[in-house]
């Protein structure tokens, strides 16, 4: 390999290599790194664009007097920020003036060459500028000036150490609680499909039970023009909200309207939602079209009777449109030209797809169509306000209950490439490579997840931005927030476009900035954090996430000490969110069972017959394993003994033995799945598939009406409760005399 393109790559945060989950060393081609260069806009396909991109690059760099933006810690007496000057400013004095964002303003004069070296180029020094001044957490705004003209202007935000961390949790507390896929989630009432206001049905059962914390997959927007794209995990855009998810008949314009009612209340329309109700799968398409229809209705009626007349739900809507800004508007305009390309009959899977002009939202096309089908664009805007007041209410009941945590939503890792805000965004993402995984034991042949990454110089370019308002958006109503692999604030895995994930390599991200800004947003929000950290995660990410308060994700199923034997509860890290399985992996019944080896077979996930049969063989080990850890701690449930091959299938008793454990150890938070309270033997999701399994489909069999009179339900939650609450007692010290 050229060493020129190399270096070219690792000035870029490209690694040239990495280990694997086993240890075993990859290098990564030159192939590799021209094509991941050309996703982030940086020419390298022979010797001489690569010195031209390296000059570019060191240009580019000495040319910037400020970063866009420096993160900070608040408690520090003096900020040390890095200035990058021309040479021949060496005998100059600077001035420079902090303003607060409350409107507090700092200023001071400095002699430049007074000022710590840091690095040297031709022409150009780094010094370090030090504030003596500590500074309250925020967003503040530092400028220099020399003489009377200015030199530069920069974000400064002072981020406290650490997340927030409920009173719930603190000194000894301990909360446990239940996550659940809400599109799954089956009751009486709703359209076939689980909604906002199940959510909140689901708060009220298991807080009335002592539970402290529901959880949920991702809430995004989705694809309304194609709602069968149902993955909450590759959504159109993560600042808004799924407006599939909407309760119709809770929004007050349907009170209001009797013309949705009888539309509703039709002997042909309650027998269309009876058949969106009883399959197994949900009927994305069926109950798209129902909602949509009757949505339509209500907008059409409130801009009638309330937007006509200003009234104070008008003045609420414009309240909510002006918060949203032009984020807001520019989502509510994507939606507006999807649905219109589809009606149209033109290519409309996505914003590639659509004539030239629209592609580029800063058009006049776009310009024009917004003031043309000014109503269709405000009623996507409708919608997502009607989103965030039914998700509001959720939120607002747990903490009625005195949830000790709430509702834990779930940000995903980046968005579909073809949805809104990748859209509006285009320049931030890196559209021509993908993020995925290296291989470890549940994807052996790694992973292309098919989402586009965010590219690390536009993301600070934009003085990180983009990251702040994605985490307000998901922190506004939840009590705790779950960062789907959380080491992307790290590093990512990019596969190259057209590439396999063994062509793939890690991209450092600016890691330090990222958690001071997730820890201020969690303070502003107090919103507890959990990172999703399971796979590949590099000791030094691990520690950085703990230090920042951010709560590890451990998992039964990979929780083990060296021997392979499940660790007792005793071992499990405090700083923690425990659970037995997550939506990617097996459900406990199936993983009992060897359910998921037969998938992964059927559908050809593994390499090779010699891999599958080693699966299976450890598996039935793993299983002894278990039934040894249950034994260990007196849990095995009476009349079943430690050979696996006594036992047969896992029974509820079995199951809810596997959660005692759990809810002995000394982690903060313990999260249970439904679908392991009803035993179910399929999972949501099968990673590395996109066809020829149900993913995001599937219905909990059980409807919430029916959870309360169910033995399962009140045996787990009155076993959980007791335990948690034991297990806090035992750990807590006793008073001084």
């Amino acid at each position: 390999m050229n060493p020129r393109l190399a270096h070219l790559a690792a000035l870029h945060g490209i690694g040239l290599e990495y280990h694997d989950i086993w240890g075993g060393l990859h290098r990564a081609g030159a192939a590799t790194l021209v094509a991941l260069l050309d996703a982030m806009g940086v020419a390298a396909a022979d010797d001489g664009a690569v010195e031209a991109s390296i000059a570019a690059f060191e240009a580019a760099r000495w040319r910037t007097v400020l970063a866009p933006a420096a993160v900070v810690h608040a408690d520090e007496r003096e900020q040390r920020i890095r200035l990058q000057l021309p040479e021949d400013l060496q005998g100059a004095t600077l001035a420079w003036r902090v303003e607060e964002e409350n409107g507090t303003c700092h200023e001071g004069r400095v002699a430049v060459g007074a000022l710590a070296v840091l690095e040297r180029a031709p022409g150009h020094v780094a010094r370090a500028l030090a504030l003596p001044l500590p500074l309250a957490p925020g967003y503040h705004r530092l400028g220099l000036r020399h003489g009377d003209a200015a030199l530069a202007e920069a974000l400064l935000a002072a981020a406290p150490r650490r997340c927030y961390l409920p009173p719930a949790l603190e000194g000894d507390g301990r909360v446990w609680g239940v996550a659940a896929q809400l599109y799954g989630v089956r009751s009486a009432r709703n359209w076939g499909v689980g909604d906002y206001t199940d959510l909140r049905t689901i708060v009220e059962q298991w807080g009335s039970r002592g539970a402290g914390i529901v959880g949920v997959s991702p809430l995004h927007a989705l694809h309304p023009h194609d709602p069968a794209r149902a993955s909450p995990y590759a959504p159109s855009s993560r600042r808004f909200k799924n407006v599939l998810c909407l309760d119709v008949e809770a929004i007050e314009d349907f009170a209001e309207c009797v013309e949705a009612q009888a539309a509703v209340r039709s002997p042909a329309f309650q027998a269309r939602l009876a058949r969106l109700r009883a399959p197994e799968l949900v009927d994305y398409a069926g109950v798209g079209a129902a909602k949509f229809a009757v949505l339509e209705r209500l907008y059409a009626h409130f801009r009638a009777r309330h937007l006509d007349a200003d009234s104070p739900r008008a003045q609420a809507f414009r309240a909510f449109q002006r918060a949203g800004g032009a984020a807001l508007r520019r989502h509510a305009l994507h939606e507006a030209l999807q649905a219109h390309f589809q009606r149209t009959g033109a290519p409309a899977w996505g914003w590639p797809a659509w004539p030239q002009p629209y592609r580029d939202p800063d058009s006049s096309a776009c310009a024009q169509f917004a003031r043309a089908h000014s109503d269709e664009v405000e009623y996507f805007e409708y919608l997502q306000w009607q989103a965030d007041l039914q998700l509001a209410a959720a939120g607002r009941r747990s903490l009625e209950l005195g949830l000790g945590v709430g509702v834990y939503e779930d940000l995903a890792l980046s968005v579909d490439r073809g949805g809104a805000e990748a859209w509006a965004n285009q320049h931030l993402y890196a559209l021509r490579a993908s993020i995925g995984a290296p291989p470890d034991d549940f994807s052996l042949k790694g992973q292309d997840w098919g989402l586009p990454p965010m590219a690390p110089a536009r993301l600070q370019a934009a003085a990180y931005r983009p990251f702040v308002e994605t985490l307000r958006a998901n922190m506004r109503h939840a009590g705790a927030l779950r960062i789907d692999h959380v080491m992307g604030l790290a590093r990512l895995f990019w596969v190259p476009a057209g590439g396999a994930p063994a062509d793939g390599a890690y991209v450092r991200y600016p890691c330090t900035e990222l958690l001071g800004l997730l820890a201020l947003e969690s303070q502003r929000n107090r919103c507890l954090v959990v990172g999703e950290d399971l796979g590949t995660v590099p000791d030094e990410v691990r520690a950085a996430l703990g230090a920042a308060g951010v709560l590890s994700s451990r998992l039964l199923y990979f929780e083990r000490e060296h021997s392979g034997e499940f660790k007792p509860p005793a071992a499990y890290p405090r700083q923690a969110l425990v659970a037995v399985t997550t939506h990617d992996l097996p459900t406990l019944a199936g993983w009992w069972s060897g359910r998921d080896l037969a998938v992964r077979a059927a559908l050809g996930l593994f390499p090779d017959a010699q891999a599958q049969a080693a699966q299976l063989a450890a598996r039935a080990l793993d299983r002894a394993r278990l039934l040894r850890a249950l034994e260990r701690e007196r849990l095995l449930p009476p009349g079943t003994g430690a050979d696996p091959d006594t036992v047969g299938a896992l029974t509820p008793e079995l199951a809810r033995a596997v959660a005692e454990f759990l809810a002995r150890s000394g982690a903060q938070v313990m999260v249970v799945q439904l679908e392991d309270v009803l035993g179910l033997l399929e999972q949501a999701n099968v990673p590395g598939t996109v066809a020829g399994h149900p993913n995001w489909q599937r219905r909990l069999p059980l409807a919430l009406e029916d959870w309360p009179d169910d033995a399962r339900f009140r045996a787990l939650s009155a076993a959980l409760a007791g335990l948690r609450a034991a297990a806090q007692a035992r750990d807590t010290p006793p008073p001084p005399p």
